[in-house]
């Protein structure tokens, strides 16, 4: 019954997905930690955060962790099952009508207004992750750390990559003696 759950759990985050990896994090988080209750919301932020730094699909990476966490190899296969899944479907399934009303009003209409819950989904995740962030580390460290972030971002150009490696090597230098 498990691997059923496990397998539902992702499936509908990222069949609901509708944009790519980003925007089907907060579904996947709604599952994860608030529905099932596979992670806390301070685990879920740290699989996010390593998720982040490792190349590859985040969705993917998170479902293969929680799967592997909740019931080893067969839970990682079904996850990640679940996960590639509805996109290898819609692909395969939905090209050639993607393809003919890709220019329909209706359609364009329908992507605009997606567009916006997808925004609001993305805030509500920054908000939770947010306060983790200030109630493990402190506001301190959690503004510097954004604002140095924000900085290299969008001033600095520095790919994301240097930056989480950097947040990384920040954190295991200046927060290692901190208790979450």
């Amino acid at each position: 019954m498990n691997l059923l759950k496990l397998f539902w759990g992702f499936f509908v985050a990222n069949v609901l997905g509708y944009g790519g990896g980003p925007s089907t994090i907060p579904l996947i988080q709604e599952e994860v930690v608030n529905h099932y209750r596979w992670l806390t919301n301070a685990q879920f932020a740290d699989v996010l955060a390593i998720g982040n730094a490792l190349p590859g699909p985040i969705a993917t990476k998170i479902a293969a962790f929680v799967g592997y966490q909740q019931a080893g190899w067969a839970g990682l296969i079904i996850t990640t099952l679940a996960t590639v899944a509805p996109s290898a479907i819609a692909l395969v399934v939905l090209l050639k009508v993607l393809d003919r009303f890709r220019k329909s009003p209706s359609v364009k209409g329908m992507t605009l207004l997606v567009q916006p819950v997808i925004a609001v989904m993305m805030l509500g995740l920054t908000w939770e992750l947010g306060h983790v962030s200030y109630s493990s580390i402190g506001m301190w460290h959690s503004l510097a750390l954004g604002a140095v972030s924000l900085w290299a971002f969008t001033k600095g150009r520095i790919h994301p990559a240097i930056v989480i490696i950097g947040a990384f090597v920040y954190g295991g230098l200046f927060l290692s003696g901190l208790t979450v």
